[in-house]
């Protein structure tokens, strides 16, 4: 069972080890100028705006988790693999839109197939899920290198394979009974509006959008930007690696850092080293120990203020509110921030001229970001931690 449930998350990050760190460098290879490549990465992420929240009523309604698994999986590997016909602007659009749409059905269905298996083991899952970890740093520094030895094309064989795999391990994993969840009071509606609309939760979410929209340009630009400043794709992979290596570090240590520091200084600290990676970025790209250095900051920019904001999240709705308040959360701060990033990242590269003022621009978001949560009411946020 471990290692089904593994080779699934291995493969499914694997995949994102390649899409998040190279797509535009496919793009790009395409002939799509920097703003074209930003409008596609825009359409393709608001996606993750309604899609799994549909995905997730289809798999409630169907009760079979398990399949929606397997059929994203393959409508996915389906769509991807247009790209081996597709050159034009809105054909290749509209292929990326569908395998994101299909794609995003199957994590969030496969984090309940695996609790269920594991029966909710905390400890078995850590071990699980760092195989996604590992997934992702394997295809990141292979698809870097491939791609430098033989060219952009590459990309959509290596997509392919590891979603012919991806597909490969669905079918190997076995149907498991649901764990029956506390039966909720049928005649209790649990409004979420007025938990939505609470300043904590207002200045939160907004904090976490500008930290998306931050971040716009490393997760569409990165691998192109150390590209243009003649970097070789394995230098480009490790350097991304690394900075997953620190975040994995960093959730092992979470519940350290949780007993000693409060919430709202944890998300406060997170935005600001964030703030501080773009600012340094263009100043010190040119040099690998510096580089190295900021991507060692991930651990903060991204697991820190991931753990912290799912925290925060878990205590501010009840039980019978969280999936909403997830839903309403990811999709708003995930989709909605995303796609402004990657839009006016697009609009500032200037096919590369702009790359300083574009990570300007993201180090502004992310500063904002904690400016505002660190005026927001602090006894609320510190009574959460």
């Amino acid at each position: 069972m471990f290692v089904r449930l593994s080779s699934n998350y291995f493969f499914y990050f694997a995949l994102l080890g390649l899409i998040s760190p190279y797509l535009a460098i496919f793009l790009d290879g395409q002939g799509f100028s920097s703003r074209q490549v930003g409008e596609i990465l825009a359409i393709i992420t608001a996606t993750k705006i309604v899609a799994p929240s549909l995905w997730a009523t289809l798999a409630d309604k169907t009760g079979k988790p398990l399949l929606i698994i397997r059929l994203g999986a393959l409508l996915a590997l389906i769509s991807f693999s247009l790209l081996y016909w597709f050159t034009l602007y809105w054909p290749i659009t509209f292929c990326l839109a569908l395998f994101t749409l299909f794609w995003t059905a199957i994590l969030p269905q496969l984090e309940v197939h695996t609790l269920n298996s594991i029966k909710q083991s905390s400890k078995i899952y850590a071990r699980i899920r760092l195989w996604g970890s590992l997934g992702f740093i394997v295809l990141a520094v292979v698809a870097g290198e491939a791609m430098s030895a033989l060219g952009y094309q590459v990309f959509t064989t290596l997509g392919v394979i590891t979603l012919v795999c991806l597909f490969i391990s669905t079918l190997l994993l076995t149907a498991r009974e649901p764990v029956k969840s506390v039966k909720q009071n049928a005649s209790e509606p649990a409004p979420i509006f007025e938990k939505i609309r609470d300043g904590r939760f207002i200045c939160f979410f907004v904090a976490g959008l500008l930290l998306q929209i931050s971040f716009a340009p490393y997760y569409g630009f990165f691998a192109l930007f150390l590209r243009d400043l003649e970097y070789s794709g394995l230098a480009v992979g490790l350097f991304i690696s690394l900075g997953v290596v620190a975040e994995v570090i960093a959730f092992i240590y979470m519940g350290t850092l949780f007993k000693h520091f409060s919430l709202n200084a944890l998300l406060v600290f997170s935005l600001g080293i964030t703030a501080i990676r773009w600012f340094l970025i263009p100043v010190v790209a040119d040099s690998v120990a510096w580089l190295a250095i900021i991507q060692l900051g991930h651990a903060a920019s991204f697991a820190i203020y991931h753990s912290a904001s799912m925290k925060f999240i878990s205590s501010h709705f009840t039980k019978v509110q969280q999936s909403r308040g997830q839903g309403i959360y990811l999709g708003g701060v995930y989709g909605v921030g995303g796609a402004i990033g990657a839009y006016l990242t697009g609009v500032l590269w200037l096919d590369g001229q702009g790359a300083s003022n574009t990570f300007m621009m993201a180090g502004a978001s992310a500063l904002l970001g904690a400016i505002i949560m660190v005026f927001t009411k602090r006894k609320s946020i510190h009574s959460i931690s």
